[in-house]
């Protein structure tokens, strides 16, 4: 007797691949992230103290002191900074197994582009979270505590507040330093030109010190050591966005002859 079921295969021979197969690709490189989270959530919990220590002893230079009003919010803390070290120390095996998901249906050139993007993505977003933790973090912390000098208040930070004020701010920094590789993006894309960001150029000035007034405290030396990299930021996305339109249009003009 013949049998009638259905045989289905991940891939077929010109290398497509099967709605089912798909979605049990998928399911294995869900499941291979989940387990890679607990494993390095656990881990990190293990090291969360040390990790919130390293935090506050920034804001201990500067007389903070720092309380928890809340039976649970001290644990609360050190979880939350337990799953943003996972995130972090597992975030090249996720963007790898998302990668390599939509891989087969990217051309080589897209493959190269996506891949120089992720690694460049990564690189500016720790440099802004460099930037902020050793240079604009000092003088925020030491601005804000000058307040209590001038009244009769102490100053007993609770530390949940506390850590979620400097991951704002690393999250702000790390994704303003993602200019130049937006930039550079839009302008492979086509969306933005090289000449657009030069001619809005005071344009920009103008809102980058807007920005940095925004994000950090109402000092003028804090503004500016805001203001100052975000001006270098879009100077070099210019250039960047230069070097990649004069490449398509070399590109553009091989093809056309």
């Amino acid at each position: 007797m013949k049998k009638t079921t259905e045989t289905q295969t991940p891939a077929s021979d010109d290398g497509s691949m099967t709605l089912s197969g798909h979605l049990r690709e998928l399911r294995g490189r869900v499941l291979v992230c989940v387990l890679l989270l607990l494993g390095a959530f656990a881990g990190c919990l293990t090291v969360a103290p040390r990790l919130v220590t390293l935090l506050t002893d920034k804001g201990e230079q500067y007389a903070y002191r720092y309380v928890y009003i809340a039976p649970q919010e001290l644990l609360l803390v050190y979880m939350n900074v337990a799953l943003i070290g996972a995130l972090v120390v597992c975030s090249p095996v996720l963007v790898y197994e998302a990668y390599a998901f939509c891989r087969p249906g990217l051309g080589r050139k897209t493959r190269v582009y996506t891949v120089g993007a992720l690694i460049a993505g990564a690189a500016f977003f720790l440099a802004g979270v460099a930037f902020a933790y050793y240079i604009s973090l000092p003088f925020m912390l030491r601005f804000l505590i000058q307040f209590t000098h001038e009244v009769n208040v102490a100053a007993s930070i609770s530390i949940g507040e506390y850590v979620s004020f400097l991951l704002t701010v690393f999250v702000i920094f790390g994704v303003v330093f993602e200019l130049p590789v937006v930039s550079v993006m839009l302008t492979g894309l086509g969306v933005i030109k090289a000449e657009w960001l030069v001619k809005g150029r005071r344009v920009m000035i103008v809102l980058i010190f807007v920005l940095a007034a925004i994000i950090t405290p109402p000092d003028v030396v804090s503004q500016v050591m805001v203001a100052f990299p975000m001006l270098g930021l879009y100077e070099l996305s210019i250039v960047l966005c230069r070097i990649v339109g004069r490449a398509k249009k070399k590109k553009a003009d091989a093809n056309a002859d």
